[in-house]
């Protein structure tokens, strides 16, 4: 799976105009989101906690048209909680954005 930047940059762009500081502030944010969420999911151990987390990864990645992180968060919806490989994947996604 390729990481989708365009979309992604796209809509930082037009959130943040001509202000550098915004963009490098939106991305931060997005990332400690990212972060969050990703440890969430490390942490559920029933379904309901994975699930919900799961769903809510997928709402920050539609937030920001991540489509790529839309469909990692789909594959740990319909996973067992704790799927190493689903959360390995979101793992290098996360490595992926935050490599400069």
């Amino acid at each position: 799976m390729a990481y989708e930047q365009g979309s992604f940059d796209a809509t930082l762009a037009a959130a943040a105009g001509e202000d550098p500081a915004l963009l490098a502030e939106l991305r931060a944010a997005f990332a400690d989101s990212l972060d969050h969420h990703l440890d969430l999911m490390r942490r559920a151990r029933c379904d309901g906690n994975w699930t919900v987390a799961a769903q809510r990864l997928k709402g920050l990645a539609a937030s920001f048209h991540a489509g790529d992180l839309i469909d990692l968060a789909d594959e740990a919806v319909a996973a067992a909680p704790g799927e190493p490989t689903v959360l390995r994947r979101i793992e290098r996604f996360r490595d992926r954005f935050v490599a400069p």
